[in-house]
């Protein structure tokens, strides 16, 4: 064992002092981390084949970042996450899907050793590929729109509405590309830069469609439900670094995208009262 480099990865000097001298007694290569910027400088210049990090770490990251970043610069490595807390329930099956082990603390050394070892004998698992949430709704369009159709029929008075498929959804592929935008350009939260002329072109429409306002806003509401469920879907490839301000960017950029629509409609319905 004695090529085999491990990452060690601990806010508790401690517990990092005395399991990194355990696991070099065992023979394995050991490099420590006090942070989650000193683990990802390790990352970004060496190779490893086991990362093995506190999943609570302080300040800004998480054990999760160190996570999607080894499996970015070190595909084929075992990942293993420490936690305090193992009544995670959802979260924990989410944890999961993005490091090969969740570990209990306090740990017994000599079954952390064990299981090291067999992580190593079975390897990471061949097939995992970590994406962008931005990358991840471009590739997924139109399982979102059908997804979003499919909801959008269930609700009585959106149904009434008689349209065709694509009078109905043929403004959400602009919508959506909008918003993959706004996920790549980092605008900050609440930022009204991003002008989306698909979300007036649409406003404008749904006037004179018939539409009410608040039918307007209940299509919107579906069509956040249907991103979050696209990302439901693909969380063992998603990259957990940046998940929380991307689903905030989601949000915001929707409710950004339904205000710009109310303004059209309204600019529709004035211009309508207005004699030729």
């Amino acid at each position: 064992m004695s090529q085999t480099k491990i990452l060690l990865v601990d806010d508790d000097a401690v517990l990092l002092a005395t399991l990194a001298s355990v696991l070099r007694e065992e023979g394995f290569e050991t490099t420590t981390a006090g942070t989650v910027p000193e683990a990802l400088k390790y990352i970004s210049s060496r190779s490893y084949d086991v990362l093995l990090s506190d999943l609570h770490m302080p300040g800004k990251g998480d054990g999760l970042t160190v996570v999607s970043a080894m499996r970015h610069a070190n595909p084929k490595a075992v990942t293993m996450l420490l936690s305090a807390f193992p009544e995670m329930d959802a979260a924990a099956q989410a944890i999961l899907m993005q490091a090969d082990l969740v570990l209990v603390k306090p740990m017994n050394m000599p079954a952390l050793i064990e299981t090291i070892k067999q992580r190593l004998t079975i390897g990471a698992p061949e097939s995992r590929k970590i994406e962008s949430v931005a990358t991840i709704l471009e590739f997924s369009i139109r399982s979102t729109i059908d997804a979003w159709l499919d909801r959008v029929e269930q609700i009585p008075n959106l149904r009434a509405i008689r349209l065709t498929r694509e009078q109905r959804a043929g403004h959400l592929p602009k919508l959506l590309l909008d918003l993959v935008k706004r996920l790549r350009t980092f605008q900050q939260l609440g930022s009204k830069e991003l002008r989306s002329v698909a979300a007036e072109d649409h406003g404008r429409l749904r006037k004179q469609q018939g539409y009410t306002a608040s039918m307007i806003v209940e299509e919107s509401r579906v069509l956040q439900v249907s991103i979050f469920e696209t990302l439901r879907k693909n969380l063992e490839n998603i990259d957990f670094s940046m998940l929380l301000t991307d689903v905030m960017t989601i949000a915001d950029e929707v409710d950004s995208q339904l205000g710009q629509q109310m303004d059209a409609y309204i600019e529709e319905a004035v211009r309508e009262k207005v004699p030729a």
